[in-house]
């Protein structure tokens, strides 16, 4: 239990770290986005202020891609769109993120980030078919109508979600190359909203550890939904010891 703290605690503290450093390193001739549609092209980095959305084609940021507090980009992954970040991902509180198509099929080449994903607060993120060379790290935020779903992506590095809260949240037929800790995050009471699913840990092919902490409703492989248990190469911890 203290080891698991102590990886909880650097969660954090990774977050923090990560996000602050690279948010002040806006680049000159960085594009901002305050509403609308993100032309095909590439940018020298990329600030979404507003709501937006990738209008297809292929999308290259040179740099980073930050979706600032409040901000909304692509909408539940709602683009035809090829993206490629050569920097991190940062998302700021209140914001949604979108990446990625959805396809199951390899390769995970809808959307590729060369560095890590971070999310502070976020209210959700959308991640399906994608490829995240770095870590993939979310910490608190929510929203009670709102899903987070991380399905069919490739992550090269680790995978921390912790403190979200919503409607839905999982982890679903990625491949891992680090651990997988999902903790203290809250969905939807099945009692009270019929047909709830959430926590969904499953299919999922990790290289390292599989960690679940405090998850309400517990993780869970879901066979109604085809679900299969995790191939885990090191241990399988907590709420995920028998998935």
């Amino acid at each position: 239990m203290k080891k698991l703290r102590l990886l909880l605690g650097l969660c954090v503290l990774f977050v923090v770290a990560v996000g602050g450093s690279a948010a002040l390193a806006a680049k000159p001739g960085a594009g901002t986005c305050s509403g609308g549609s993100i032309a095909a092209g590439s940018y020298n980095g990329l600030t979404v202020t507003g709501n937006c959305t990738f209008a297809g084609g292929t999308v290259t940021i040179n740099g980073n891609l930050k979706v600032a507090a409040g901000a909304i980009l692509n909408d539940h992954a709602a683009s035809s769109a090829t993206v490629h970040v050569t920097g991190n991902v940062l998302v700021g509180q209140g914001a949604v993120l979108g990446l990625g198509s959805y396809n199951s099929a390899l390769p995970h080449d809808s959307a590729t980030v060369d560095g890590n994903i971070i999310a502070n607060h976020p209210l959700t993120l959308y991640l399906g078919g994608m490829t995240v060379h770095g870590n993939l790290v979310s910490h608190g935020g929510g929203d009670p109508g709102r899903n987070f779903p991380i399905k069919d992506d490739t992550i090269d590095g680790n995978v921390i979600i912790q403190g979200w809260s919503g409607l839905w949240m999982g982890v679903i037929r990625a491949t891992v190359g680090g651990n997988v800790i999902v903790s203290n995050n809250v969905a939807a009471d099945p009692s009270e909203v019929p047909g709830s699913d959430s926590t969904e840990v499953m299919t999922n092919t990790i290289s390292g550890n599989l960690i679940c902490h405090g998850n309400t409703p517990a993780a869970q492989v879901n066979p109604d939904d085809g679900g299969l248990p995790n191939t885990v190469g090191g241990r399988k911890i907590g709420q995920c010891a028998g998935l």
